[in-house]
């Protein structure tokens, strides 16, 4: 994998889970981080954890769902160091909750952070990185990974009837993938991550919410899902992170428009 040194990289959703991971690995790999949160002390926490061990990160309080913020958070990345190299559109929410039981404020809810957060993340990042010069010799302007999931195509299995608007909204956001690469080319790369079962507090989430609909006990609806990972095990944000470095790197230069599943083999083809 190439070195990060001097590359500076944004990261939605980044003061926990995947978005965290993501952050530490590529400080530790030299990259300039932008940690971006809804929690304004988690993002702070994390950019600490960074300049700790000797990485370089800035933190700001950004609500996708609004773009003052989302352009905020760019301009945080250029003044800071002087450009943005890559963007990681990866805050997100879910809710678990049977399809009859969904209402118009679950269903707006889920789509206005899941999918307008993402777009608006997405433009913000593209009219700077337009602007800029290449990230290198032969290289694109720059770079935006969107974090969607196995959910967004056919592989929800037994969730589908109780997560069918984190379903729509993921496949959105592969569409949407799909839509900017090709607008961006040939300047901007775009391509999207699914990742599968995550064992992050998302999951913790989706498990103590299932598992209440069911009326299992907490901790079942993990084990009964996981239990059918062909490499049998949870996949953990180091699993993702992989994926991400390699989208990230001069290696992937000439994929763009990819939705990529990650996921120990649930989906296969």
């Amino acid at each position: 994998m190439e070195d990060f040194q001097g590359t500076t990289v944004a990261i939605t959703g980044s003061g926990q889970g995947i978005g965290r991971a993501m952050a530490l690995r590529l400080a530790e790999r030299g990259a300039n981080l932008i940690i971006s949160d809804i929690n304004e002390d988690n993002a702070s926490a994390v950019a600490d954890e960074i300049r700790s061990a000797g990485g370089t990160a800035a933190s700001l309080r950004a609500d996708v769902t609004q773009a003052d913020d989302c352009e905020t958070m760019v301009k945080t990345a250029v003044h800071a160091f002087g450009r943005l190299d890559a963007m990681v559109c990866n805050a997100g929410i879910v809710q678990v909750k049977p399809f009859l039981d969904i209402t118009a404020a679950d269903w707006d809810a889920m789509f206005a952070v899941n999918v307008k957060g993402a777009f608006l993340t997405m433009q913000a990042a593209a009219r700077q990185m337009l602007t800029q010069e290449p990230m290198g010799e032969s290289r694109p302007k720059g770079k935006i990974i969107s974090m969607a999931s196995i959910a967004g195509r056919y592989a929800a299995g037994p969730m589908a009837p109780i997560i069918p608007h984190y379903r729509a909204s993921k496949a959105s956001i592969i569409s949407m993938t799909h839509s900017a690469s090709f607008t961006f080319a040939p300047h901007i790369t775009v391509n999207a991550i699914c990742p599968g079962l995550v064992e992050t507090d998302m999951w913790k989430t989706i498990d103590a919410q299932w598992s209440a609909v069911e009326g299992w006990e907490t901790g079942t609806a993990w084990k009964t899902r996981t239990s059918a990972v062909p490499l049998g095990r949870p996949q953990n944000s180091s699993d993702v992170v992989g994926l991400a470095e390699y989208l990230l790197s001069p290696a992937s230069d000439y994929m763009t428009g990819q939705s990529i599943n990650i996921d120990g083999g649930l989906t296969m083809g």
